[in-house]
C-alpha cells in the first residue's frame, strides 16, 4: 500500500487544533443559553475564545492532548502491520512538530517514552470492510475526561436498576451526576449496553464519533438519548461544574448481544474538546472532515 504516513500527521493536526463544527455549534448555542454574566456563560466564552485561537495559530486545543484512539476501515488486501507502522511513524511526527503533547508514560515506571508510542499505545482498532478505500478515524482522548467514564454490571451496587432501557437510564444518570464538573462540562456521553466488559467500553467509545445532531436508528434509543440529554442538563452541573443549564451537549448509546449472566452499561465521558475526525482516501484523493 501507498505511505500514507504524512497524510496521517494531516489527520493529527486537524483533529488537535480544529474542533468540528457540530461541537463548535453546540458549544455557541449553549453560551447564548446560560444566564447573562453568569461564571458558566464565562466559562463557555473562555472556551469558544480557546477554541477559535488554536485554530488561527495551529496548536492544540488543549494542554491534554490525550490518548490517540484511532479506528481503521480497509479494504481487502491491506497490511494491518503497515499500517500500524505508519501511525506510529505519524504520531511521532506529529509529536515533534507539537501537535500532541508527550503523553505516553510507562505504566509502572510513569517514565515517558518521549515521542507518544509504547506497549499498545497509540490505541488502533481495525475492521475490515466491504469498501474499496480506506478510512482512518482519530479521536484524542483526554485523561480527564477518561477518568470520568464508569460502568456498571446492573443491578448494580450504586442503585437499584432492571435489566432493561430503565436500568440503562438510572446508570447514565448516576454517571453524569458523580462526574459533577471534574471531566471539563459540558461533555458528551457515549453509552454502550451489553457485550462484555471490554467489548461494552468499545462501543461507547465508538458512539463519540457520531454527529451530535443525528439521530438513533432505534426508535427506543433515540427517545431515551434524547431524554436523558434532557434530564442530565436539568441536573444544575452546568459548564466546568460551575452550574447552569447546560452540562450535556449530547448523549449517544448503542447495545451489543449478551450472555444472560451479565448486563453491562458502559458511559465514556468525553469532555467540551471533543477531538474527532475522519480522513478517507479514496481513488487516490485523501479527504479529511468532521464524523
Amino acid at each position: 500500500m501507498q505511505d500514507i504516513t504524512e497524510h496521517l500527521v494531516e489527520l493529527i493536526k486537524s483533529t488537535s487544533t480544529d474542533l468540528s463544527p457540530d461541537v463548535e455549534k453546540a458549544l455557541t448555542d449553549a453560551c447564548r443559553q446560560e444566564e447573562a454574566g453568569s461564571a458558566a456563560q464565562g466559562a463557555l466564552k473562555t472556551i469558544m475564545e480557546n477554541v477559535e485561537m488554536s485554530r488561527r495559530t495551529g496548536r492544540p486545543i488543549c494542554q491534554d492532548t490525550g490518548t490517540p484512539i484511532f479506528h481503521v476501515w480497509y479494504p481487502p488486501g491491506v497490511s494491518q502491520r503497515e499500517v500500524r507502522e505508519q501511525i506510529q511513524g505519524a504520531v511521532r511526527i506529529a509529536t515533534e512538530r507539537t501537535y500532541l503533547r508527550p503523553n505516553a508514560v510507562d505504566a509502572l515506571s510513569g517514565k515517558n517514552s518521549g515521542d507518544n508510542t509504547g506497549t499498545d499505545f497509540p490505541c488502533i482498532h481495525f475492521d475490515e470492510w466491504e469498501h474499496d478505500y480506506l478510512r482512518v478515524g482519530l479521536m484524542l482522548k483526554g485523561g480527564g475526561s477518561e477518568n470520568c467514564g464508569r460502568q456498571y454490571s446492573v443491578p448494580s451496587e450504586d442503585f437499584p436498576a432492571s435489566r432493561d432501557i430503565k436500568g440503562v437510564r438510572k446508570a447514565v444518570l448516576d454517571s453524569a451526576f458523580k462526574a459533577q464538573g471534574m471531566g471539563c462540562a459540558p461533555g458528551i456521553l457515549g453509552v454502550g449496553v451489553g457485550g462484555d466488559r471490554v467489548s461494552s467500553t468499545i462501543k461507547a467509545k465508538e458512539q463519540l464519533f457520531r454527529p451530535l445532531p443525528d439521530t438513533n436508528p432505534d426508535p427506543e434509543l433515540d427517545a431515551m438519548e434524547k431524554r436523558l440529554h434532557r434530564e442530565i442538563n436539568e441536573l444544575g452541573i452546568g459548564p466546568m461544574g460551575f452550574g447552569g443549564t447546560t452540562t450535556v451537549m449530547g448523549v449517544k448509546i448503542a447495545t451489543l448481544h449478551r450472555v444472560p449472566a451479565s448486563f453491562f452499561v458502559s458511559v465514556a465521558y468525553m469532555c467540551w474538546a471533543d477531538r474527532r475526525k475522519l480522513m478517507t482516501i479514496k481513488d487516490g484523493k485523501v479527504s479529511i472532515d468532521a464524523p
